[in-house]
């Protein structure tokens, strides 16, 4: 038997607040498709609000993955978002429905579109947990610097601020005695897929950032910060290092004025989108789209020529197929 072939994947990529999830909404309910979450945060359950999740009843209107995956004390890697992400794939692909792969975590992207054969390295709790105590001493910056040690180009490459990727990088390179470089360099054939990445005037893109701050935190942003240390859940977790999670946990502990964590949470988003754009300039089939009052046309527009050329292309496969 012929092995099935992959749904049709439209990538919808770009920096925090570009609108990503708006679109795909849009685009699924256009075309009939399921949507695949490629965001690194919005696999914890309980992370809502400051994740800026889509919401119960957008979910509600086309089909989510990979959403709500595990609690946020649970360990998660981008192994097993990829296994989870191709069983997601050849569901949707079952059903005869395009995929849309939505997100901002490059890596969660590349693991599924250029199947990268990840590092089989085990989880090392010892490890973990002393890389864990050090960046809630010191804060990330250290992890950071011992990630430079191992290996400076895979630190050159990575979130300085991204306390559960640096752990798990400094893992794989003290268990492999390889260069993170070296061990991803190996993928399998690249899934065929059209990438639209979202983009906007930095000003433009910073006023949106910042509007979204504000009404994460009007709808309970804290709040949900409360509850998940009511639950005597680490703050030193990787789940709760993100941008703006953090700095409310110091608010929580009354070390921290509400005003000033909410003016370092917008610095520090402005900061997390500019590298964002440093990762996705890199990929060169990106077609890039500016937010506007054109955006949706011109969106639903390339995506039906895809389709409609996807279609022709698995046609003329399955011939072939048939033929052999």
């Amino acid at each position: 038997m012929s092995p099935p072939l992959d749904p049709p994947l439209i990538v919808v990529t770009g920096p925090t607040a570009s609108g990503k999830s708006a679109l795909a909404l849009i685009l699924a309910e256009r075309f009939d498709a399921e949507i695949v979450s490629a965001d690194s945060r919005l696999v914890y359950r309980g992370l809502d609000v400051g994740t800026a999740k889509p919401t119960l009843a957008e979910r509600a209107r086309r089909p989510h993955h990979l959403i709500d995956v595990v609690d946020p004390d649970q360990p998660y890697s981008v192994a097993d978002y990829q296994a989870a992400a191709d069983a997601a794939l050849a569901g949707i692909a079952a059903r005869g429905r395009p995929a849309l792969l939505v997100g901002g975590s490059p890596h969660y992207v590349q693991a599924v579109v250029d199947r990268l054969a990840l590092p089989p390295v085990e989880p090392r709790p010892a490890l973990r947990a002393a890389l864990e105590a050090l960046a809630a001493r010191e804060g990330a910056p250290a992890v950071y610097a011992r990630l430079a040690q191992l290996d400076p180009e895979a630190a050159a490459r990575a979130d300085p601020w991204n306390v559960r990727r640096l752990i798990r990088a400094i893992e794989v390179v003290e268990s492999s005695g390889q260069p993170l470089a070296r061990l991803g360099r190996q993928r399998g054939p690249e899934r065929p897929a059209l990438h639209l990445a979202l983009t906007a005037p930095r000003p433009v893109l910073y006023d949106r950032i910042d509007a979204r701050v504000d009404a994460m935190l009007a709808a309970g942003w804290l709040a949900e910060v409360e509850g998940l240390l009511a639950r005597g859940l680490d703050p030193a977790l990787p789940s709760l290092s993100a941008t703006g999670y953090r700095e409310l946990v110091e608010v929580v502990r009354g070390r921290l004025a509400l005003a000033e964590a909410v003016t370092r949470i917008k610095h520090g988003t402005h900061a997390f989108a500019r590298r964002q754009y440093t990762w996705l300039r890199r990929d060169p089939r990106l077609e890039w789209h500016e937010l506007g009052p054109d955006l949706e046309r011109t969106a639903v527009e390339r995506v039906a020529r895809y389709l409609a050329h996807r279609e022709t292309d698995d046609g003329l496969r399955e011939d072939a197929r048939a033929r052999q």
